[in-house]
Order: structure tokens, then sequence, then C-alpha cells
């Protein structure tokens, strides 16, 4: 039987205080609150982690 991550409602993601320290959309928190009550990274002081794919998706 194969276990996988899930993405609890009650657990806020980790961000990474040292990029959110001086971030003024998310007061140095790393997450935001939406309107549904979620906690997700701040999109602009968190990386995607989809963003960090390495070389090969730089398209040279």
């Amino acid at each position: 039987m194969a276990y996988a991550s899930h993405r609890s409602p009650l657990r806020p993601p980790r961000p990474d205080l040292t990029l959110a320290r001086d971030c003024e959309q998310c007061l140095g928190w790393g997450t935001v609150v939406t309107r549904d009550g979620d906690h997700e990274l701040c999109h602009v002081c968190q990386p995607d982690p989809a963003d960090t794919e390495g070389p090969a998706a730089s398209g040279s």
C-alpha cells in the first residue's frame, strides 16, 4: 500500500521565513489567508516549487 502526503486544512504550509522577513504582502509570515480561510504560501516572497524544475525547463 502506498501512502502520499495529503494537504491538511488544519496544517498551514511551511514558508521560508528568511525570504518572508521584509515582505509587505504577508508581513513576514510567509503565508496569506485566502477568502475561504485557507493558508497559502505568499506568492510575493515564497518561490513556487513548479518554477524550480532545473536547467532543462529553460529551453536552451
